[in-house]
């Protein structure tokens, strides 16, 4: 589990969120509630990626910055979503990955707030660790 999260309010813009990925090199965003701070939902690159190729096909690239500063996370991040405690069952964690389409999953406290995040390439280098022993 990575605990030091960026995370994104669910009031940002995609314009926020595809800076944040680009100059982070995160491909998974937790959106938190901007009034108590807990989680409300995952934005993916997959998703990112997806609404901005639309807005280029639809606005052309003149608008693409405009529009996507227009565009609210909240309307595009996933709030149908598995997420974790910090005592969750490394087999739990591993069937979600193998029975989901999502490649993270959130790690929460009792409060619901965001405390680490796992993620496919995690368990990739786990993979790599263990063969390497």
């Amino acid at each position: 589990m990575a605990s030091n999260v960026i995370c994104i309010s669910h009031k940002a813009s995609l314009k926020d969120a595809h800076e944040l990925m680009q100059t982070r090199g995160v491909r998974h965003l937790p959106v938190i509630s901007e009034t108590d701070g807990s989680l409300v939902g995952v934005l993916t690159h997959k998703k990112m990626i997806s609404a901005v190729i639309s807005m280029i096909n639809k606005y052309g690239t003149d608008a693409l910055a405009r529009k996507e500063r227009g565009q609210l996370i909240e309307d595009l991040m996933e709030t149908d979503f598995q997420k974790l405690t910090e005592d969750e069952p490394l087999k739990i964690v591993v069937e979600y990955f193998i029975d989901n389409k999502l490649g993270c999953l959130p790690v929460i406290d009792n409060e619901n707030n965001v405390i680490g995040i796992v993620t496919s390439s995690d368990f990739v280098k786990l993979c790599a660790h263990l063969l390497n022993r």
